[in-house]
């Protein structure tokens, strides 16, 4: 139910009358031209440029081409009340009252599906946070969760079949020194030695409620021997770090439907095996690497190794798969997993990496681009850093873990809502400034409360006169008579299948906030005349409302209940 698309397609189909007539020429590689809301400072329903776009290939001005087209559409749309001819020729059309009646009717039928494009259903796989299992996640990790989230909950509004899931990397160099943090920490308990001052360690207090809890889980009795308990010790202390980790995304209303162990891929020799896969299409060759850019010379020992060929599928070099020891690299771990993807039938893979993953993004598309024979796609979502300020200043230590903010330190100070309304303010691609004083004030400044002020504020209008918001409101058309400031609403209304269509296939959750805010001032705007002038006022002194009204008012709270719902925001009923 995209207004604009829906004209796009209608307009174009009429003017193809013209060309059989052969009162206008449409070329076969015909530029498309757009249907959209005209400048602000223009009052018509929307804006066509088909005059504009047509005009060299017929030899003719486009504003006398524009004459040409407005004679024809307004004979062929009883719908469009009249035609302006605007700047160098753009058609802006004025739809009659009853069309809008129609559209409301439209809106309010559809309710929470409003906006919704099931067209195209496809089988999504997004995986996203991913933080290794070594402890809470910090501010960094969040922005990328909630991106994650959202994107799910777009696609998922849309038809589409989306896996969220949740790469742990289990295995490796990190892992062991986690564990032996643990372990170092479960001594301090229990025999009173001091943990060492190693920078390799992590010496957050979180370390020590994993040793109190497996101390008391009592599945280990004896830590005195480290390489006889390690399995054992990596297995329990890895569970409650996930356990951690898990309680941090629910605090964010963040919950993975899957979780993918690396250490069950080694186990599966899954490297070794894409490997030779790759191998059997010449993808994998023995050779020799330059220096990285910015390494030392002096540093850099250039030697015989495995490398993937990455530079046919669109990278910048070709990547080495095995370090000097022999092991398997983190690339060649992630062409595991990647391979793991492709094998179950996924049609779309999305990945939410971490700005200090911005480098990697065209070596892992490319590997997708060899496992998968080109047939998947694999895109990749940068999420920038967020820089936090209170008091005007910036914000860089955390109660807990000395080093850094994590999201429960961030949940408890402004709340599940503002954090994920402020995290999806701004493009994934750009930094982030998260002020707390903002996101907790009550005013215009903070959009999460502006949007979920306005949702409270129709329910109230809907409490005093004892009605349910939920129930369909039938529109007498007769009767339906929208003043200058609810057709503007009206028509901010009738953009949200555009927002929603140029989110999903931008994948950018971000313009659904800037959508909300737009639309809750509207509401507010015209909320504030009613103190100045009783005309305006939503509840007579009678305690009654215009029909017309109160179902504009309906369609307002279908809309911003969606765009929340997508954004993973709460909408109270009352503030």
């Amino acid at each position: 139910m995209n207004l604009f698309y829906n004209y796009q397609e209608k307009i174009f189909n009429s003017l193809k009358i013209l060309d059989k007539r052969k009162i206008i020429h449409i070329p076969r590689k015909l530029k498309s031209f757009t249907v959209e809301l005209p400048p602000k400072n223009q009052k018509a329903d929307i804006s066509c440029n088909a005059a504009m776009i047509l005009a060299k290939v017929n030899n003719i001005s486009p504003v006398k081409l524009a004459e040409i087209l407005k004679k024809h559409l307004l004979l062929n749309f009883a719908e469009f009340k009249s035609i302006e001819i605007a700047g160098p020729g753009f058609l802006n059309i004025y739809f009659h009252i009853f069309f809008w009646a129609e559209y409301l009717t439209k809106v309010i039928k559809l309710s929470f599906k409003y906006g919704s494009n099931k067209v195209s259903k496809k089988n999504y796989n997004i995986e996203f946070v991913s933080a290794n299992p070594t402890g809470p996640l910090h501010v960094g990790h969040c922005r990328g969760a909630v991106l994650g989230d959202a994107l799910s909950n777009l696609l998922s509004f849309n038809g589409n079949k989306v896996t969220k899931e949740y790469y742990v990397n289990d295995y490796g160099g990190q892992i062991k020194n986690f564990v032996s943090s643990v372990n170092y920490r479960i001594l301090e308990i229990v025999e009173n030695k001091s943990f060492p001052k190693d920078k390799d360690l992590y010496p957050g207090d979180y370390i020590i409620d994993i040793a109190k809890k497996i101390i008391k889980n009592k599945s280990i009795r004896d830590f005195s021997n480290f390489e006889k308990i390690y399995k054992k010790l990596s297995s329990e202390s890895l569970k409650y770090s996930m356990k951690l980790i898990m309680n941090n995304l629910n605090l964010l209303g963040v919950k993975h439907n899957n979780f993918v162990y690396e250490s069950n891929l080694i186990d599966k020799k899954m490297v070794s095996k894409i490997i030779k896969k790759l191998e059997k299409k010449n993808y994998i060759y023995k050779g020799k690497l330059d220096s990285p850019k910015g390494e030392q010379t002096k540093d850099w020992k250039i030697r015989d190794q495995l490398l993937f060929k990455s530079t046919m599928f669109g990278d910048d070099a070709d990547r080495p798969l095995q370090k000097e020891d022999g092991t398997w690299t983190y690339f060649a771990g992630d062409m595991a997993y990647h391979s793991h993807k492709v094998e179950r039938k996924f049609d779309i893979l999305i990945n939410v990496l971490g700005s200090d993953h911005a480098g990697y993004t065209k070596r892992i598309e490319s590997a997708t681009k060899a496992i998968s024979n080109n047939k998947v796609d694999l895109i990749c979502k940068v999420s920038q850093l967020v820089k936090l300020f209170k008091n005007g200043e910036p914000l860089k230590m955390s109660k807990r873990s000395g080093d850094y903010i994590t999201v429960e330190d961030l949940i408890k100070e402004v709340g599940k809502d503002s954090t994920r309304f402020m995290m999806l303010s701004r493009s994934n691609d750009v930094e982030l400034d998260f002020d707390f004083e903002k996101v907790t004030e009550k005013s215009k400044d903070n959009p999460v409360f502006y949007v979920q002020y306005a949702f409270a504020r129709i329910n109230s209008i809907f409490r005093v006169l004892k009605l349910d918001i939920s129930k369909n409101i039938k529109l007498n058309k007769k009767e339906f008579d929208p003043n200058a400031h609810e057709i503007e609403i009206l028509k901010k209304i009738s953009e949200w299948p555009k927002c929603i269509e140029i989110s999903l296939t931008k994948l950018e959750p971000h313009r659904i906030t800037f959508y909300l805010y737009d639309l809750a001032t509207l509401f507010h705007s015209y909320w504030n005349l009613g103190s100045k002038n009783k005309d305006f006022r939503f509840i007579s002194e009678n305690k009654s409302i215009k029909n017309s009204r109160l179902i504009l008012l309906q369609a307002l709270s279908i809309v911003i209940k969606n765009g929340m719902s997508i954004l993973g925001v709460s909408t109270p009923k009352s503030m």
